[in-house]
């Protein structure tokens, strides 16, 4: 029989109920009964034992907050009896032993990716084109236009044809009322692709709100990240267009790709619209050396790489109470997998680690990283303490209605996508991966924002874990959306790759699921899967400004 609850470290003092469970029910979990005192909602935690007021609550083996009132054992916590706490750190002795999962089914397998000069493989091949300033966004509006309906990028969902068929009952003289009744029929298959360029996944425009106006530091990392992606392995080649007065300069920008690639080895093309003159003139010049670039990218072709060559970017977004116990950890154990086959891990959303500092701190392989990540930690709360905010914020109303309702339940789970392994690297935003291994990347804790670094720092496949749903992509990587629980991935399977609901319910362990992910990834890798987030076109791209971002 299948358990309603679950007890997730055997110190907790709270489970988690895995259905709605009803006021008066009685549970057995192991040797120990309870009895509710409330409807506790799936996804949602009670009290396994009489919690005084003032007293620690405890899950994943960690502090994750302090009751505000008397909680009785089988009561629900909430909001207004449980507030965040989480527990102090430091950078105490190191503790990198762990034990590595058995990757002999792997060991001897590659995938099918793109070889670039530095070394690195690529899941993908596009072509960027980059605005070193938010005023050069319209003119890459202008050039997507031009090129990528007619080079075969197009997409047709099938809203073109919705709105045709209301132009024709409003001309027909129907009332608003009839419109909204109407039942449209909308073709929604994707369009035939039929590329010019096969070998070339598509042409990616990183519009951004950056570039001027802001500080000198702000240019230095939107340059930086910038770099990151015209250096990325699933990039052939980049067009940078310059209006030549903003602070992020094409010199700064040259620097950066510098530090990442000292030698380039692929085209990259910079035109400067106050240097040429003529929008017209400028635009016509980006299009003949978008198409000459674009043509030597398909040059490339998809030759076997050893799986050492993957870099996974670890990620979650819309989490739910589920999250941390079947979605977190699967990717977690997929994560392990990933470091013992000698490919490396990206671990962010430094917000979302906090409670768990100290486990992380003492797998830093050195002693310096466990410094730079207790500095990092410290003043990004800092910062957000400042201008009256703090990690104790970040969970969501979305978070919270399903269960995750302090900042430390929410990272407690949120770090189990991290798995078990060493902690290689410490890296700021948005610095390269160089190590294999597991590296911890300073980023806020929005999808997106957090999402771009990632990719950034040479991430060429993203795991993304959601238990209420979003849509989140990017340009250059695919991002394999993962649904905790059964219900949402049923619900919005138009957006979901892989259901790890299996978990709670029973049907496979957290090594099965993440043994599974690993297999899909390969598949992702090679090409001979899209993901829903590639299929839709989900481009998400934001820069971080290194403000207080949640």
């Amino acid at each position: 029989m299948i358990s309603k609850i679950l007890k997730v470290h055997p110190q907790d003092n709270v489970a988690v109920a895995l259905t709605d469970l009803e006021a008066g029910e009685a549970l057995a979990y192991g040797d120990e009964h309870y009895l509710l005192k409330s409807f506790v909602p799936a996804k949602h935690k009670f009290a396994t034992v009489d919690i005084p007021k003032g007293a620690e609550v405890t899950m994943y083996g960690v502090l994750v907050g302090k009751t505000e009132t008397d909680v009785p054992a089988g009561g629900l916590l909430t909001t207004a009896n449980l507030k965040h706490a989480a527990q102090d750190f430091s950078t105490g002795e190191r503790r990198t032993g762990w034990q590595r999962p058995d990757v002999s089914q792997w060991e001897q397998m590659t995938f099918n990716g793109y070889h670039r000069a530095d070394g690195s493989v690529g899941t993908a091949n596009y072509w960027l084109v980059v605005p070193m300033v938010f005023c050069e966004n319209r003119n890459l509006d202008v050039l997507q236009e031009a090129l990528v309906n007619d080079l075969g990028y197009g997409r047709n969902q099938g809203y073109q044809q919705q709105t045709r068929q209301l132009i024709e009952l409003y001309k027909t003289g129907k009332s608003v009322e009839e419109i909204l009744q109407a039942d449209i029929k909308v073709n929604s298959t994707r369009q035939a692709s039929h590329r010019l360029f096969p070998n070339v996944d598509g042409i990616k425009f990183l519009t951004h709100a950056g570039g001027c106006g802001g500080t000198r530091q702000d240019a230095q990392a939107l340059c930086a990240l910038l770099a990151g992606y015209i250096t990325h392995p699933n990039v052939a080649g980049a067009t940078v267009l310059s209006l030549g007065c903003q602070h992020a300069q094409v010199a700064m920008l040259q620097e950066e790709i510098g530090k990442r690639a000292p030698v380039l080895g692929k085209p990259f093309y910079v035109l400067e619209q106050q240097e040429i003159g003529s929008e017209s003139e400028m635009l016509s010049e980006a299009l003949k050396r978008t198409f000459a670039g674009i043509m030597q990218a398909n040059e490339n072709v998809r030759r076997p790489a050893p799986l050492s060559k993957l870099c996974i970017g670890l990620e979650c977004g819309g989490s739910d109470g589920f999250s941390g116990i079947s979605a977190n950890p699967a990717i977690g154990y997929t994560s392990d997998l990933v470091v013992a086959l000698g490919g490396s891990v990206i671990l962010s959303e430094f917000p979302e680690l906090c409670g768990v500092e100290q486990d992380l701190s003492d797998r830093c392989v050195s002693q310096e990283d466990a410094e730079r990540f207790s500095f990092l930690m410290r003043t990004y709360n800092d910062r957000a303490h400042a201008v009256g905010s703090g990690f104790d914020m970040n969970p969501s109303p979305g978070n919270i209605k399903d269960g995750l309702i302090t900042d430390a339940i929410k990272s407690a789970g949120a770090a189990k996508k991290g798995g078990t392994s060493p902690v290689v690297a410490v890296l700021d935003y948005p610095e390269k991966v160089t190590r294999p291994g597991l590296n911890l990347l300073c980023t806020p804790g929005n999808d997106v924002e957090s999402t771009t670094a990632e990719v950034a720092s040479g991430a060429n496949i993203v795991l993304f874990t959601t238990g209420l749903g979003t849509p989140t992509g990017n340009p250059v990587a695919p991002v394999i959306k993962i649904a905790s629980n059964t219900k949402l991935y049923n619900k919005m399977r138009d957006i979901i790759d892989i259901n790890t609901g299996t978990i709670t319910e029973g049907e496979e362990t957290i090594q099965q699921a993440g043994a599974r992910i690993l297999d899909y990834i390969i598949a992702v890798a090679s090409g001979e899967a899209e993901v829903a987030a590639v299929r839709h076109g989900q481009d998400d791209f934001i820069p971080w400004k290194r403000g207080v971002s949640l």
